[in-house]
């Protein structure tokens, strides 16, 4: 089965380098117009360079079809005018992937407001930002493939980065909403957590490992989570070659009686309400409220039969 972009515009965030670029370069490999989107400058956010223009020569260069894009994705005005660009120029937007982001990696006793809030204005304002610009497009289309960053920190918590992972747990989050809200306008939203060796990680890796995770090994699952055939709502890690997906889960609740409802009822029943043998994928926040409730009927045998939570 063969993969290919035919007649779709695709805009890619932070696509001047990295996993962005090689995701713009594959995309107009296989027939997407592409809008390389790049501020440019340090890993920090800081400067600005004429990077994006570079990727659209190289798409030129393979006789493809691409418009450079500097606006910040923390600008909303300037996203909205990205997008008008592109439909001026193609007509229409089909795929978006929010790729742009910084660190400024210290521990949270050291990090400054200023630096947690700037992290989490790139990535998860940013790719909100970037995808309201696209939303009302894709809803008039019938048609939208989006991806959003996550990252294992954000799934999982890494050591000196609290700003980066509260911005791309939140981004993960910000994927299981908009899938619901878009599932009617055939409007695909997906999360990927990469691994690579990028200008964002140069000194994070030791250099056998930084050529081990080429951006390039990511790009399979990217794409296919903006193909046209797409899942959503999936949260897939990739890197190196290696490929797998994540879930949040939550196991079965369990019930307490109005005199078991205490500080000290919890306590003696955490062993059951921390159990790892019954997990499930909820596909919307509704299920939390059902669990608790089906838990309720099990016990006294009554209870509404559904809510929301």
């Amino acid at each position: 089965m063969s993969i290919d972009f035919k007649d779709k515009v695709a805009i890619v965030t932070g696509a001047g380098g990295g996993l962005g670029r090689e995701y713009a370069l594959e995309l107009a490999r296989r027939g997407a117009k592409v809008v390389v989107n790049d501020l440019g400058g340090a890993r920090d956010g800081t400067g600005h360079s004429d990077m994006a223009l570079e990727v659209v020569k190289e798409i030129e260069a393979m006789g493809g079809e691409a418009m450079s894009n500097g606006g910040s994705v923390t600008e909303y005005d300037q996203m909205e005018k990205m997008v008008a660009d592109a439909k001026e120029k193609w007509g229409r937007i089909d795929i978006l992937i929010n790729n742009a982001g910084v660190l400024r990696d210290k521990t949270f006793a050291k990090m400054t407001p200023d630096d947690f809030e700037f992290v989490l204005k790139v990535h998860l304002t940013g790719s909100a930002f970037v995808t309201k610009a696209c939303w009302e497009t894709f809803r008039e289309q019938g048609y939208g493939r989006i991806l959003m960053t996550a990252s294992s920190t954000g799934l999982f918590g890494n050591f000196g980065q609290a700003n980066y992972g509260a911005a791309k747990l939140g981004l993960a989050g910000l994927t299981k909403t908009l899938q619901l809200e878009g599932a009617k306008y055939n409007i695909r939203v997906n999360s990927l957590s990469p691994v690579a060796g990028t200008r964002m990680t140069e000194d994070l890796f030791p250099e056998e490992a930084f050529k081990l995770f080429d951006p390039v090994n990511v790009v399979p699952a990217a794409l296919y989570l903006v193909s046209e055939d797409a899942p959503t709502n999936a949260i897939v890690g990739a890197g190196a070659g290696g490929f797998h997906s994540s879930w949040v889960v939550m196991n079965d609740a369990v019930w307490l009686p109005d005199g078991e409802r205490t500080v000290e009822g919890f306590a003696a029943n955490w062993d059951k309400i921390s159990d790892f043998s019954n997990l499930a994928a909820p596909q919307s926040g509704a299920e939390q409220s059902a669990n608790i409730l089906k838990a309720m009927q099990k016990v006294t045998g009554t209870g509404p039969s559904s809510a929301r939570g």
